[in-house]
């Protein structure tokens, strides 16, 4: 049985080579083509990938949402066109192609040269602005990329992505130098990255590891814990609409969301009702606490019946009614950093809320929850 097993290892990893090997050679084709292109040409091919997601964010939005089941269509649609929007505009204007810097005082010049093959691991949280995002910034420095989405959004970044190239191919752009995997799986991923030059992954700690550990040049995006100290000259009734607007996006499904919030102890009371007052349900019952934390977590790690649901599903899960005007839930938290399930990140509408005495304080609980 052991050598049944080494065999079926050993001829998957011999299938995946092959498989992987046609993208690599591909790639490298694509990418010896794009290497001639001036400047402009490459802008071009920049602008095109961005404005394919903006002019097809609403439909985009509702194929991933429908394929994943995980955050709101509208602010998805808000998503794929206010990231188009801004990382075009950030790239727009920078030199990537020949000479991009001179030290005359040093003598030096600085050429830009392609890495030559991407690998991008990307996730079902962010089916669309990630392969979009991640073919951009390729192609701005004349890389191919091969992109390997997580299985549960593949019809949604193979959307996305046959989208672009369809835009792509109508300006002349090299075939193949926007590839996305058909055929999904850990052994095609590993197999991946450890052929690319460079490897991009966004998605959780064993992906990233996975791609620190490839032996490849590798940049990793993982978990997203943002911390939010409310001074105590904060005005409540401006900060706290915005902090619950951060929380509650696609879902809390998004990176850069809020999922903290740390008030001053003089202050805590009133500003636990400015919460309320703007759709918040507040939890501080010891058995809500752990209803909550037992429906989020499971064995410590995100619940993934709890990613990107609504506020609804959440309490369903936890068993707790709450109000149907509900817009986030608000839980204080018993400790922080490794005292506190809670102090992890929620990927969900979920706010955990921590007090303090003095600012000092306040970057200790900011620090240890993100150590978390």
């Amino acid at each position: 049985m052991e050598e049944n097993r080494q065999r079926t290892a050993e001829e998957e990893a011999t299938e995946s080579k092959a498989y992987i090997d046609d993208y690599i050679r591909r790639a490298r084709d694509a990418q010896a083509k794009i290497e001639k292109y001036s400047q402009s040409q490459v802008d071009r091919l920049v602008m095109t990938i961005a404005k394919t997601v903006f002019d097809n964010a609403e439909y985009l939005a509702q194929v991933a949402v429908a394929e994943t089941h995980m955050g709101v269509v509208e602010d998805k649609a808000a998503k794929n066109r206010g990231k188009a929007s801004i990382i075009w505009n950030s790239l727009k204007g920078k030199k990537s192609v020949g000479i991009i810097e001179r030290d005359e005082e040093r003598g030096i010049v600085k050429v830009a040269k392609p890495m030559g093959v991407v690998a991008a691991i990307t996730p079902m949280t962010n089916p669309t602005v990630t392969p979009m995002s991640n073919a951009m910034f390729a192609v701005k420095g004349r890389n191919a990329i091969i992109i390997t989405p997580h299985h549960k959004s593949i019809k949604s970044s193979t959307e996305t992505i046959n989208m672009i190239n369809s835009q792509l191919t109508m300006l002349g752009a090299p075939e193949n130098l926007i590839q996305i995997l058909d055929q999904q799986s850990r052994a095609n991923t590993r197999t991946l990255i450890s052929q690319a030059d460079v490897v991009i992954a966004t998605g959780g700690a064993g992906m990233v590891n996975a791609a620190y550990s490839s032996g490849r040049p590798a940049l990793g995006v993982g978990a997203g814990n943002v911390q939010c100290i409310i001074d105590r000259d904060a005005n409540p009734a401006e900060a706290v609409p915005k902090i619950i607007a951060g929380r509650i996006f696609d879902n809390g499904i998004i990176c850069s969301g809020e999922q903290s919030v740390i008030i001053p102890q003089d202050k805590y009371e009133e500003i636990l009702q400015v919460f309320t007052q703007n759709g918040a349900y507040v939890v501080t019952s010891r058995e809500e606490k752990e209803a909550f934390r037992n429906a989020i977590f499971t064995d410590g790690a995100m619940n993934r019946h709890a990613i990107g649901q609504s506020v609804q599903v959440i309490s369903a899960l936890a068993g707790v009614q709450v109000p149907e005007n509900c817009k986030v839930i608000a839980i204080e938290a018993d400790g922080y950093g490794k005292e506190e399930l809670l102090a992890k990140e929620k990927m969900c509408p979920v706010l955990a809320v921590f007090r303090y005495g003095d600012f000092k304080e306040a970057v200790e609980i900011a620090k240890a929850n993100l150590e978390v």
